[in-house]
């Protein structure tokens, strides 16, 4: 008996998934709306090992919003970089002292 055996090479194309890094901002939005379904789950159940697996979810979603929350503030806000990059007060300092 004779098997034959085909190689079907995957791509992303196939899948649809994409895998490229989201935005700060969206992953702090898309953890805290998690976080509110976990909630939601956990006032819900009525099993203890579910209210376990939400416990344990919870936690590690807290983690992962202040680990996200701590990377955003250490990011400096767009505004202040352009207000100390076009200050008016650079620029009459830089036309009076050269």
């Amino acid at each position: 008996m004779k098997m034959y055996f085909s190689q079907k090479v995957g791509t992303d194309d196939t899948t649809g998934e994409d895998y490229s890094p989201l935005p700060l901002k969206v992953s702090i939005e898309k953890t805290r709306q998690a976080l509110n379904d976990a909630y939601a789950g956990f006032d819900n159940a009525l099993e203890i090992d579910l209210i376990d697996s939400y416990i344990y979810e919870i936690n590690s979603l807290q983690k992962r919003y202040k680990h996200l929350t701590d990377l955003a503030a250490a990011e400096p806000a767009p505004q202040e970089e352009s207000l100390r990059k076009y200050s008016p007060v650079r620029a009459l300092v830089s036309h009076v002292l050269g």
